[in-house]
């Protein structure tokens, strides 16, 4: 009878807690949709530019031209996302990544692809992403209730780490050696699948009168000024740039580190990447729990001692077991902190600047990624390859003393 009540209970207990939504069940199939797509053709768009040409300069200029788009275009993007109807938008934009993608597809198929088709294909895709990635982010107040913020984005988060990270790039690389058009063409479907899921949800957004169409640039600056002004988000979106550049210094030779340091075969490379992922999936699975237990702030500041931590550990140990368990934690508080932090902003920025202030977000997440892979490529070459990780952890700690005490329990007490 006691095993009965415990059942029942803890059925009860499932059925009282409150749902996303059908509207977010979309929301998050499209982003499925398309994240699977974009993961398979992340790995097959390397092996089609390396079939064509033997370069390295060009093969790995098709990954660069994928992130350019964010450090042009980035901020106009995300006016437009406050300006225009968010749902139709994404729409527009999916069906026009399908159509690129689908023409990319065609051409490999025929035998009349080149590297410069490959480049411009990827450029298109990569701006119709900085309207997608922005409008489906602010999207996500909108059809979710503001406590259920953090279990949204978790689930997010965790389609993109089995989507995009883990299931999606093998899978790819295998479709591309049965014929290497068909990843492209999964791609594209992907992106119409997320289109018409995207038209299937229900919300519209309250029409917006707009009694004088102001410049884009002074509607940039708005934005601007409103995340500068605005203590916690400021601290976060300098904190998530810094995090970057340390982050993607050491993590930019990672392949060296694994052959030269750890003595692994390319084979361990991928399992050192499998490890952050799978802890990724940890962290998105008990981000909501350790938010009511502990409180964002101390989420937040376990984050800032863990990474740190990471950096140091990994330009310590040659044991590659210990570097594996090392990366396990790190994508859980990499998971942890990303849904947090976007759970933070989606709570205080008003709808109307979501779309500019997280383009400010995505633009110096993207850029803090550029300097730090730079950054990382040169270090190693001069010092060898432990010497980013040892750098990084050094800025960690500055930046922890830095920003320790605006992650307290009354600075988001203030905020919220």
């Amino acid at each position: 009878m006691a095993g009965d009540s415990a059942v029942r209970s803890a059925s009860d207990d499932r059925a009282a807690r409150p749902r996303l939504g059908r509207d977010f069940g979309k929301l998050w199939g499209a982003f499925a949709a398309s994240n699977l797509g974009d993961g398979i053709a992340l790995a097959a768009g390397p092996l089609l530019v390396a079939s064509l040409t033997d370069d390295p300069a060009l093969i790995s200029g098709a990954a660069a031209v994928q992130q350019l788009p964010w450090l042009l275009f980035s901020l106009i993007s995300g006016a437009y996302v406050d300006r225009l109807d968010r749902r139709k938008l994404i729409i527009v934009v999916n069906i026009l990544r399908a159509a690129v993608i689908a023409g990319l597809a065609v051409a490999v198929w025929t035998g009349h692809v080149t590297v410069a088709l490959v480049y411009v294909a990827f450029f298109l895709v990569g701006v119709a992403e900085t309207f997608a990635d922005n409008a489906g982010s602010a999207m996500i107040p909108a059809v979710v209730d503001k406590d259920l913020l953090p279990r949204a984005n978790a689930r997010l988060s965790a389609v993109h780490m089995v989507g995009n990270l883990m299931i999606a790039p093998p899978v790819g690389a295998a479709v591309f050696v049965v014929a290497a058009s068909l990843p492209f063409g999964i791609n594209a479907v992907g992106f119409l699948v997320a289109a018409a899921l995207m038209a299937s949800i229900r919300y519209r957004p309250e029409p917006v009168k707009v009694v004088e169409r102001r410049p884009l640039r002074v509607e940039i600056a708005e934005g601007l000024r409103w995340l500068w002004a605005h203590r916690l988000v400021r601290v976060l979106a300098v904190c998530l740039c810094l995090m970057n550049i340390t982050f993607f210094g050491p993590f930019s030779i990672l392949v060296l580190y694994s052959r030269e340091h750890l003595g692994l075969p390319e084979i361990g490379f991928g399992a050192l990447l499998a490890a952050s992922a799978v802890g990724g999936l940890l962290g998105t699975a008990a981000v909501s729990r350790l938010q009511k237990r502990l409180g964002d702030g101390a989420l937040l500041r376990i984050g800032l001692v863990v990474e740190t931590a990471t950096h140091f550990a990994l330009a310590l140990t040659s044991d590659a077991w210990l570097a594996g368990a090392t990366l396990v934690v790190f994508g859980a508080h990499g998971a942890i902190w990303g849904v947090v932090s976007m759970s933070v902003r989606h709570r205080v920025v008003p709808d109307r600047l979501r779309g500019r202030v997280g383009s400010v977000y995505y633009l110096l997440v993207i850029g803090g990624a550029a300097i730090g892979s730079l950054l990382g490529g040169l270090t190693a070459k001069a010092w060898g390859v432990t010497a980013p990780f040892w750098l990084a952890g050094s800025a960690m700690v500055v930046m922890t003393v830095f920003a320790w005490r605006h992650f307290s329990t009354s600075a988001f007490a203030e905020e919220d």
